[in-house]
């Protein structure tokens, strides 16, 4: 992908957070599929439904790229504690940065099994993060790659099934954007039972087209 490719996903990201998602099945009878397939690039419609959620986006070419991202996000927030455990990550941000303390972290970073594109959601599992960081850290950063994007759940499914050839981890989550409730007198709470905020970073690791 070059960068004309990463202004025109950009541009078009931008075009779709502008204009509210419409009632995709009014006047269902019941009796039609309501399935609605794919109509636009699965990246910008993993980032339409996402930030929909309350998610936060950012896509990058490549991994330095992300890091400069991080980076600056950290920057801009101050965090300077960060829980991550994922080795390939540990290099994206200064070792005096990283804490062991989950329960004291600014944010803590993950990586994923894939992305719906469908429902705006991440799938977890106890094997890319383990149980406890996408939950107990105030901030969720979850980083993925354009080829961990699948368009439905049913994709999601069959790609975990062909990953690890029927031995699933312990634990599959699929979560859809950051922790909310409405339980307390109807009103919408965010950061009950997770992460008041999740961020996701979509790094392109797919070959440019020709």
């Amino acid at each position: 992908m070059t960068g004309t490719d990463k202004n025109n996903i950009l541009k078009n990201i931008r075009l779709a957070l502008t204009h509210s998602t419409p009632m995709p099945f009014p006047g269902s009878d019941r009796v039609t599929d309501v399935y609605q397939h794919l109509q636009q690039d699965v990246v910008v419609e993993f980032a339409e439904q996402f930030t929909q959620l309350q998610g936060k986006f950012s896509f990058a070419l490549n991994m330095e790229e992300l890091s400069a991202q991080l980076q600056g996000l950290m920057k801009e927030h101050g965090w300077t504690k960060i829980y991550c455990h994922d080795e390939k990550f540990l290099s994206l941000f200064p070792p005096d940065f990283r804490t062991d303390d989950i329960v004291n972290c600014d944010a803590s970073i993950t990586g994923c099994e894939s992305l719906v594109a469908r429902t705006g959601s991440i799938v977890l599992s106890s094997l890319t993060g383990g149980r406890i960081p996408s939950v107990y850290a105030p901030i969720h950063l979850c980083i993925a790659y354009t080829s961990q994007l699948v368009y439905d759940i049913n994709e999601a499914l069959t790609a975990l099934k062909q990953k690890y050839k029927g031995d699933l981890p312990s634990l599959i989550t699929f979560a859809t954007g950051p922790s909310r409730t409405a339980d307390i007198e109807k009103t919408l709470v965010v950061g009950v039972h997770g992460p008041k905020e999740v961020y996701c970073f979509l790094v392109d690791d797919l070959p440019a087209a020709v």
